[in-house]
């Protein structure tokens, strides 16, 4: 079920979609998991009294925050230092995974538990623990079953949405030397078994946050599985890493954050754990750290904040617009060659990376507009990969695609020439259909009925059919 692409980052976008589109079994797994979860999200905000208010109370939240994001990060290190943690400052992946191991290496800490973070993916640090001889093990299930295969995340949320419970208890069965059934129970209780051993021997946890309360130092960790509160209590150093866009101004800020979460991730109420870690371990407490270490990761997130993109510094990287996206449910997240995947993730990997390095995935995208709808702080995403489109046509448009705009400009200045060339494709493309529709389409068309139909054109316009009143 695996295909080369899950194993590595890439920019052949065409190429992974091809394969991912031939894929029956990840297009099924594709079907079942991103309908569940878009219908658990519509049922979490219609559940939830007044529910497009506060998504616009958020949304402000965020936007202040990011205009004031200087005086709030300030805020949050200076919250975190008087509780006697240490606060690290990382322009970039490279400083980040410096940081983090000199911290390993000063404090002596040779096996590692981390808990599910994206900003972990996005600085590739596993591969620089290991590289240093450190033992990393992924504690969410679904990441650790990747980490055993060798795969990157295929959604924020559901990182193993590509697997079958069959494919899961095969590679558990060849990984950890024993055959093991195919049934989920089996195979939760050895994962909790490989797992909670693990988390017994670590020397150090590294989390992400889902938020970081400026005016508290807290940071917060919401999960279902319970792995974030082991992984930030059981090793004696906790680090982390947070990219800066996440930090919010007060601890009265969060529950707006909290009730959206969770609905818009998986329909739930809430998660099933939320861990609020302020600090490391004060006397007299029985567990936590002794040392708290918070990386604060740039990464481009400012060079993003000084840009018409700033707004997607809001995400609080719930998955909706995934779930809801018709490219990913048919392609996955892996064809889409970063670690951010779907809607956000065609406009943070350019963003982050660079425009030029990925081409295609401002175009992974119908417009339609239903990402912008799950989204809890209703990011208008359609609008940024719009804006996307329009960098690289202003720096690497060709001849002929600049010749095209140019002949729809004139045609669409022209009313009698645009009535004109909508009656002759009518009429081509009805005499090419069969049974109301068009199997193979002409020209740049083709790109298009390669994987699917396209409707045949009524065979009254819309103007004639108003000037006739019918």
């Amino acid at each position: 079920m695996t295909n080369d692409y899950a194993r590595h980052e890439h920019h052949d976008f065409p190429g992974a979609v091809r394969q991912a589109l031939a894929d029956p079994p990840l297009q099924a797994a594709l079907v079942r998991l991103t309908g569940t979860l878009l219908t658990g999200n519509r049922r979490g905000y219609a559940a939830l009294a007044d529910s497009d208010k506060l998504r616009d109370h958020a949304k402000r939240i965020k936007e202040h925050t990011l205009a004031h994001l200087d005086r709030y990060l300030e805020q949050l290190e200076a919250s975190v230092l008087r509780l006697g943690g240490h606060v690290h400052w990382a322009a970039d992946a490279a400083e980040a995974r410096r940081i983090i191991l000199q911290i390993a290496q000063q404090t002596d800490c040779r096996r590692v538990v981390k808990s599910k973070s994206m900003t972990t993916e996005e600085i590739h640090l596993n591969p620089a623990l290991e590289a240093a001889g450190i033992e990393v093990t992924e504690t969410d299930f679904g990441e650790y079953v990747i980490q055993l295969a060798g795969e990157r995340p295929s959604h924020l949320v559901a990182p193993a949405v590509h697997h079958t419970r069959e494919s899961i208890a095969r590679l558990l069965s060849e990984k950890l030397g024993e055959v093991l059934p195919d049934d989920t129970r089996s195979l939760a209780l050895t994962g909790r078994r490989v797992l909670r051993e693990r988390f017994r021997r670590a020397d150090m946890g590294i989390t992400g946050a889902n938020f970081a309360v400026a005016e508290t130092g807290t940071t917060v960790l919401v999960t279902n599985e319970g792995n974030g509160r082991l992984t930030t209590t059981c090793p004696r150093v906790h680090v982390a890493l947070v990219g800066m866009e996440k930090v919010i101004p007060r601890l009265e800020d969060l529950p707006v954050f909290l009730k959206l979460l969770a609905r818009a991730a998986t329909g739930q109420t809430l998660s099933v754990y939320t861990t609020l870690i302020t600090g490391p371990r004060r006397p007299g407490e029985i567990d936590g750290p002794e040392e708290f270490h918070l990386v604060l990761l740039d990464n481009g997130r400012s060079r993003v904040l000084a840009t018409p993109f700033r707004e997607s510094l809001q995400c609080i990287r719930c998955g909706a617009c995934l779930n809801a996206c018709p490219v990913y449910r048919r392609i996955g997240g892996h064809a889409y060659g970063g670690v951010y995947s779907g809607p956000i993730g065609s406009i943070l990997t350019p963003l982050y990376d660079s425009v030029s390095a990925n081409p295609d995935l401002p175009h992974a995208s119908s417009l339609c507009g239903a990402c912008q709808a799950a989204c809890p702080v209703k990011i208008n995403i359609p609008h940024m990969l719009i804006g996307l489109r329009e960098l690289q046509h202003a720096h690497k448009s060709g001849r002929g695609e600049r010749l095209a705009y140019w002949l729809w400009k004139e045609v669409l200045r022209r009313p009698y020439l645009y009535r004109l060339a909508l009656r002759v494709a009518r009429l081509v493309l009805r005499t090419l259909a069969r049974d109301g529709w068009l199997s193979k389409l002409p020209g740049a068309g083709a790109g298009w009925t390669e994987a699917r139909d396209f409707p045949a054109p009524a065979a009254r316009s819309f103007r004639e059919r108003w000037k006739n009143g019918v």
